[in-house]
This record gives structure tokens, sequence and C-alpha cells, in this order.
């Protein structure tokens, strides 16, 4: 080891000293967050929030709560427990509901007879019903269920009398619900539906500007997608709906006047489908075969496409793509070019 004035050097030239901050430096780097990665939320403190077990049934219920008591039992229904939810403190009811009084939410997505059918197997098989549905009042002594839709099919099917049911007072908690209904899993077409027919079903209760129901819609696309899917059951919505998260934004209107706009882009959406369709016919006649020759035409008319991240409006967007749409030529296409090309299968 050789010395020299203000540093250590080693046998081989090599410079501990500065050797050891170079690893201390990568070492840095490689901790710290990415430019531009989502930092992870910190999680609360064990035991930090809510109301402790033995607590949640401590004290006397708020009016609301004793008057929903009330009005279950004059409805024909038992309580069986009233008590405050653990993490918000809200009160709320456990009851017995007489199955003929509660009903889905009108703004549900379809009942799948398919689920309906392995459900009542389920349920019949194990000889008892162990999962409570979420209800509200309706009125007129009625209960809707916002995330039970299935379940509640299920006991009918079977001859059920009663349903176990979790009521909480506040009728909003139905349509809040949605981004809890874990009933089932949604797909694109499902979700547009509930959430289209949740916005109408809105427009006489709480007719507030759009964006204020942010929580409820999810993302704007699917009011759109929902009015398409109204109109066409079977629009190919996974295609375009890339293309509608980029272009889409919640309309600052009242929900009446938003939903006039959204229905006026379903009506361009479905314009613009039906000649990509075109298109897809075309390129199926010159002996093309594939899933994915609607995403590969709409990817190709879609202005977007090489501008990563970028917005742009809605209009102008769909109003490039339907003039390309119209002017596809299937004759310019190789085979290679539609063997590279991927996306959603057609629907």
């Amino acid at each position: 080891m050789c010395w020299h004035p203000g540093r250590v050097i080693g046998a081989g030239g090599r410079n501990p000293a500065a050797e050891e901050g170079r690893v201390a430096e990568k070492k840095a780097k490689k901790a710290a967050p990415a430019k531009g990665a989502r930092r992870r939320k910190k999680g609360a403190e064990p035991d930090s929030r809510g109301i402790a077990a033995d607590e949640l049934a401590a004290g006397a219920p708020g009016p609301a709560a004793a008057a929903l008591a009330d009005a279950i039992r004059r409805d024909g229904g038992a309580v069986l427990a009233v008590f405050r939810d653990p993490l918000g403190g809200q009160w709320q009811v456990l009851a017995g509901l007489p199955v003929a009084k509660v009903e889905p939410t009108p703004y549900q997505r379809d009942l799948s007879d398919t689920h309906v059918a392995r459900l009542t197997s389920a349920i019949d098989r194990l000889g008892r019903y162990l999962d409570p549905i979420i209800a509200v009042p309706s009125g007129a002594g009625g209960y809707w269920t916002p995330n039970g839709h299935h379940r509640l099919a299920a006991l009918k099917r079977l001859g059920a009398r009663s349903v176990t049911a979790l009521v909480v007072p506040e009728a909003e908690v139905a349509r809040r619900i949605l981004a809890l209904n874990t009933e089932k899993a949604h797909n694109l077409r499902e979700k547009a539906l509930e959430v289209s027919r949740l916005a109408e079903a809105l427009v006489a209760l709480d007719d507030r500007p759009e964006p204020e129901f942010e929580t409820e819609f999810e993302e704007p696309s699917l009011l759109t997608l929902g009015m398409c899917y109204r109109q066409d059951g079977r629009f190919a919505g996974g295609t375009y709906h890339p293309v509608l998260k980029r272009v889409e934004a919640f309309l600052p209107h009242p929900l009446s006047k938003a939903l006039a706009i959204r229905r006026e882009r379903a009506d361009k959406l479905i314009k613009l489908d039906a000649a990509v369709s075109d298109a897809v016919q075309a390129l199926k006649a010159r002996g093309f075969e594939s899933p994915y020759l609607k995403a590969f035409v709409v990817a190709r008319v879609n202005p977007l496409r090489f501008q990563r991240g970028a917005k742009a409006e809605f209009d102008e967007t769909v109003d490039k793509m339907l003039a390309s749409a119209l002017k596809f030529d299937p004759s310019k296409i190789k085979a290679d070019q539609l063997a590279s090309a991927g996306g959603s299968a057609e629907e």
C-alpha cells in the first residue's frame, strides 16, 4: 500500500475510500424513487382509527337509526342488532327483511343467469345463507339493495321468505356502494351500463354537475360507453376504451345537460363503429382473418396513436377517426402489418 498526501492507494492502484464512496452513492441512487414514480401511501398505524369492538353497540342509537329500526318492524322485518360501523362510527341495522320487499337498485348491471344458477346451487348445497346484503329504504315500505342483485335472485329461486341485510338509513349509500361492489366482477360492458343507469336515476334526485359524482362514476368514459351499449348491446367498447380515456373528462354541467352530450357522443361512436366495421369487412374480403381486425383498423385511424400520453378533444378526435375510417383502403394493408398488431379482440 502506498501513501500519497490526502489519499491512500492499495495494491493495484485501488483507492478504498473512493470505492466506498462510489458504492454508497450507488446504494443511495437505488434507494431513491424513480423520477415520476408514484410514492406508495404510508399505511395507518395499527389500532389508530375507528371504534373498539366492545364499543360498537355501546350508547343509544341516533334518531335516524332508531327510526329505521321502527320502520323495519312495521314492514314485517326483524331487527337483529343496531350498532355502529367499526370505521366511521355510523349507526346501522342488521335485520331480517321479507324477500318480497327487497329489490335491486334500478341502475344495477343486468342479471347473469349463469351466476345466479351457481349461487343458487352453492347456497342450496350448504343449506344456509351466510352473506347479508346491503339495503337502504326505497320508500313505501320497500328496500333497495345496491350489491345483492344476484344473491337476492338466488334466494327467490330457492323459495326463501326472508333475507338478512345490513340496512343503512342514508339512501345515498346505494349509489356510493358501486365502488365497493364485489358480488361479481364487472366487465367493461356491465360497469358502463351500471354507471349510465345510475347517472340517469340521479338526474331526478340530485341534478348537480357531473364532476361532483366522480366517486360514483369512476371515469368519464364509462358514461359515454354506457350510452353506446344501450343503443347496441354488442358494441365493441373495449376496442374504443383506450382512445376514450384520453379524450374524455367529466363535463362541467348538471347531469341532465351532461347526459344529453353523452348521448350525442354515443351517436358519433356508433357511426364511427359502423365505418370501422365496413373496413373490417373489406379486409376480410381480401382474405384477412383475425380476431383483432377491428382493433387493427381502430389503431390505424387513431390520430393519437403516435402521441404518447397526449390528451385531445373528443369531437375533434372522433371526427378525424371517422373521416379516416371512411377513406380506409384495404389494398394498402400487408399481412405482416396485421401480424404485428395486437389489441382487444372483437366482442
